[in-house]
């Protein structure tokens, strides 16, 4: 099994003339290209192997792709809900404080400490000064109306208690007796 290689190349044996296409066209440079390619067995089997590997490495990229888009979408959500977990540890801690208990229970709920005055506005809206060029003089002179009063005070007072009751508040808190 001793293969001796010749220093020469192969000699060519001499091959019958061979037949040329007869083409009425001249030949155009890509159909030249396109034809001089041979496919030798080696080739063809690479490309098999390569087709192959797409084939089967395909699927696989494509879900790998998917699962990492899942740990970003993941990672963004315990990202958040540690963030939302750091807010309510310190809120539980600001509700521990006593001072702080107190202070939202005066606030929220208008509670006071024994001995403690507490002092409820009823109509803290802003006293609006009239305006002077609708304001009239202010008069010494005492005016008489010619309204009857005592029949529009009956009048109301009848309207009043005939009139059909009014809706219930929506909010029974909001009810002052």
């Amino acid at each position: 099994m001793d293969h001796k290689r010749p220093d020469s190349f192969p000699r060519k044996s001499p091959q019958p003339a061979q037949r040329q296409p007869v083409s009425s066209d001249a030949e155009t440079p890509a159909g030249g290209w396109l034809r001089s390619i041979r496919f030798s067995g080696f080739s063809l089997v690479m490309m098999v192997v390569l087709v192959l590997a797409v084939v089967v490495l395909a699927p696989s990229l494509r879900t790998y792709a998917e699962q990492r888009q899942q740990i970003s979408q993941l990672s963004a959500t315990v990202a958040d809900q540690k963030a939302e977990v750091d807010q309510l540890t310190s809120q539980r801690e600001r509700w521990n404080d006593r001072t702080y208990v107190t202070t939202q229970a005066r606030e929220r709920l208008s509670y006071v400490l024994p001995g403690d005055i507490s002092f409820l506005v009823i109509n803290d809206l802003p006293v609006v000064a009239p305006l002077e060029a609708d304001a009239s003089p202010v008069s010494t002179n005492i005016q008489s109306t010619t309204i009857d009063w005592l029949g529009s005070l009956f009048a109301s007072t009848m309207t009043a208690g005939l009139a059909p009751q009014a809706a219930a508040p929506a909010n029974p808190e909001t009810v002052v007796p």
